[in-house]
């Protein structure tokens, strides 16, 4: 089994690293360190018996879950380095005269989607089905997230605002 499909079956077992995988962020090497510690726990030799051992042992699953809270640093080192790679692209960017056009047509292009889906709710709810309203509702729900995460990435979110904030000042840590 590839380290993917086992970590998302211990995702099953500890839900909380489920946040630590999405786009952008390196699920590979967060899997692999979820598996490592699988196998820690359980004494096991490969991914699939530790998988296996969890899910056929709730002691073994609870033990597992307590050393995901426990290495949560660990893996949260690992969430926001891909993150912070990209801001400091973008500051580099910036420092040398060019703008990110990439990502100012993506807030663009979220801003026309979002308001595209507003419009059409506005003029026409009385006119199309409920679930073509909730699948707009649902779209432009999705351009919302999508500026969000670009609000937090250029003003910092809870978790990356004080490295944003060093890295933009020059000072090293």
């Amino acid at each position: 089994m590839e380290p993917l499909t086992i970590a998302l079956g211990l995702a099953q077992i500890a839900p909380s690293l489920l946040r630590y995988f999405g786009v952008g962020e390196k699920p590979v090497a967060i899997a692999e360190q979820a598996i490592a510690l699988a196998k820690t726990v359980t004494g096991a030799a490969s991914g699939e018996q530790a998988l296996a051992a969890l899910q056929a042992d709730p002691k073994l699953a609870q033990d597992y879950q307590l050393a995901v809270i426990k290495a949560d640093g660990e893996l949260e080192t690992a969430y926001l380095a891909d993150r912070q790679d990209a801001r400091d692209r973008d500051v580099k960017l910036r420092q040398a005269g060019y703008a990110n056009k990439r990502a100012d047509l993506m807030v663009l292009f979220d801003v026309i989607g979002l308001v595209a889906c507003l419009v059409v709710l506005s003029l026409f709810r009385a006119d199309i089905p409920g679930e073509v309203v909730g699948l707009l509702s649902t779209i432009a729900g999705i351009f919302g997230l999508c500026l969000r995460d670009a609000h937090q990435f250029e003003f910092g979110s809870s978790r990356g605002s004080r490295d944003k904030d060093v890295l933009l000042s020059g000072v090293k840590k």
